[in-house]
């Protein structure tokens, strides 16, 4: 048996037994794509749990933010990534659900073209307004849009983004008119409402929380269920008399489809664990998210939950995008 053919062979045998290859997974840096700017909710989580992800890996987990059309860009060249454990992406409620209920041509399918690995977060949105908006409320909020219909604006991260939905949800169950005007990403989102361009934002926590803290936003009430710890004195839209609002953005780590088990599985692994950690909780209640992890399974259920939630939305709300 000649040298070669034993290669041949024993590389066969490798191949036969399952993440055999895969045993020295990571032995280069693994890129993160975020489909948003930075300074957003996405790319704080990102951030925060990619740094942790490089210490558990022994290898640097590199951030690339890819922002533009409501997320489906980043999200599109992830789908089209090669699929050997070295692109990854942050996935959320909106590139995962929104963009393909609100997008006819979106180039990628949130389910067919990505192996999902598990959640990490999940934050409420917040409604917060310019200090010079002479609302203290969200009732006073209500009031002061109604008598003035159609002159007062709210920001979003993009048209069709999760930011953009909750203000469409608070217009459905109010009655009220107030002009959409989309940014790219949370970031120049804050930055617009806090520099009065627009009145009002009904952001993802991480974004919004320093600013509110800080005194340069004004905060009204908290999309979820339950008031957030990061905010106690923040009361629920559902509690200022708007029963059964909900509205909150999952964050989770997605590959491109036909990813390698093995090396899903320790992703995985991994991933958990930083979630769960003390360390990390304390970090993520300190920028308004909470930690959730999930199965693969439990993702794949939820993502096609809320496929359906929000394309009642979209419908309901007449938003198109090309």
């Amino acid at each position: 048996m000649t040298h070669r053919f034993r290669t041949i062979l024993w590389a066969a045998l490798l191949a036969l037994i399952p993440g055999a290859g895969f045993a020295a997974y990571p032995d280069k840096p693994i890129r993160l794509i975020v489909a948003f700017p930075p300074g957003g909710s996405t790319d704080i989580v990102a951030r925060l749990v990619g740094q942790k992800l490089s210490e558990r890996l022994g290898q640097q987990v590199v951030v690339d933010n890819r922002g533009g059309a409501g997320g489906t860009i980043g999200t599109e060249i992830a789908a089209r990534a090669s699929a050997d454990g070295y692109t990854l992406t942050m996935g959320t409620t909106s590139t995962h659900v929104i963009a393909p209920a609100a997008y006819p041509n979106v180039k990628y399918d949130p389910v067919k073209d990505f192996t999902p690995i598990t959640l990490v977060a999940t934050t409420p949105y917040l409604l917060v307004v310019n200090t010079g908006v002479q609302a203290k409320s969200l009732k006073e909020f209500i009031a002061l849009v109604k008598s003035q219909p159609g002159k007062l604006n709210f920001a979003s991260a993009g048209t069709g983004t999760t930011t953009h939905l909750a203000m469409e949800m608070l217009k459905g169950a109010a009655g009220i008119d107030i002009v959409h005007v989309p940014y790219n990403g949370n970031g120049p989102a804050n930055t617009a409402t806090i520099g009065g361009q627009v009145q009002a934002l009904f952001g993802s926590m991480p974004a919004v929380l320093p600013q509110a803290k800080a005194g340069r936003l004004r905060p009204l009430a908290v999309g979820t269920a339950k008031r957030s710890p990061s905010l106690p004195d923040v009361p629920t839209v559902a509690e200022s008399g708007y029963t059964g609002f909900e509205v909150s953005l999952w964050l989770g780590f997605f590959a491109p489809k036909g990813t390698p088990a093995p090396v899903i599985n320790r992703l995985q692994g991994e991933l958990i664990k930083i979630a769960q950690s003390p360390e990390m909780k304390e970090q993520f209640e300190r920028n308004g998210a909470e930690p959730l992890t999930t199965s693969q399974a439990e993702l794949t259920k939820l993502m096609k939950s809320e496929l359906d939630k929000y394309s009642k939305v979209i419908k309901s709300a007449g938003i198109k995008l090309q």
